[in-house]
């Protein structure tokens, strides 16, 4: 069974940065695809960033340049680092893995990918 735990979520003003984690199960990085999305009051689901077992990376059109995702396999830990945040930015930001990649473009159902954590909370003011 994967286990994922998000933290890292806060209150920051616009402009500011955030550093999430996701701490997996034992070599799950090696194994499964992972993903970060995110999900703001009484909006969609929405993929953030999608990382390959080969540790390629791509990106949602809205956080290009600003976000920037990577793991750490010693840690078993997948980070995404949120930079020059902005208020649009607001929601629970979840992680995701699956064996299949999921890029972050395509429309989202919870049952696309296996396994989700339950999420951290991030809050932009302007």
């Amino acid at each position: 069974q994967v286990q994922l735990l998000e933290s890292g979520g806060g209150s920051v003003q616009a402009g500011g940065s955030l550093r999430l984690s996701c701490v997996a199960s034992a070599d799950v990085l090696s194994n499964y695809c992972m993903a970060w999305y995110r999900q703001a009051p009484g909006k969609e689901r929405e993929g953030v960033a999608s990382i390959d077992v080969d540790g390629s990376v791509e990106y949602a059109d809205s956080v290009k340049g600003r976000f920037t995702a990577s793991k750490d396999y010693a840690k078993n830990t997948p980070y995404l680092q949120m930079n020059n945040l902005r208020p649009d930015d607001t929601g629970t930001y979840y992680c995701a893995a699956d064996r299949d990649y999921f890029s972050p473009h395509k429309r989202v159902d919870v049952d696309d990918l296996r396994y989700w954590g339950k999420g951290t909370q991030v809050t932009v003011s302007s």
